[in-house]
């Protein structure tokens, strides 16, 4: 929630900021920023709902699909997701 409802816009250049994570480097951009209102929370909080409603089926439907760790570097990311593809580990059958 914090990652998403957190994200801002600088209208004039097009640049993304984070209130937390990356703000803005002076108080003039700081007062032009904009939120996209699919980031507030109650909009985030509703397709979360309609995410956790439907996430079982959809592992059922992409069974072979396989899990990403995507809090990594983006090379290793890149290597584990074409090893994947190119040569898969074997998996077992639930």
């Amino acid at each position: 929630m914090e990652r998403l409802s957190q994200r801002r816009t600088d209208p004039v250049t097009g640049e993304r900021y984070h209130t937390i994570f990356r703000p803005a480097p002076t108080p003039e951009i700081q007062a032009r920023l904009r939120q996209n209102p699919r980031d507030q929370e109650e909009n985030i909080e509703k397709r979360l709902e309609t995410y956790y409603r439907n996430v079982k089926d959809l592992e059922g439907f992409y069974e072979d699909a396989f899990y990403v760790n995507a809090d990594q570097d983006p090379y290793v990311i890149f290597e584990f997701i074409e090893s994947c593809i190119i040569k898969p580990l074997p998996c077992k059958k639930f």
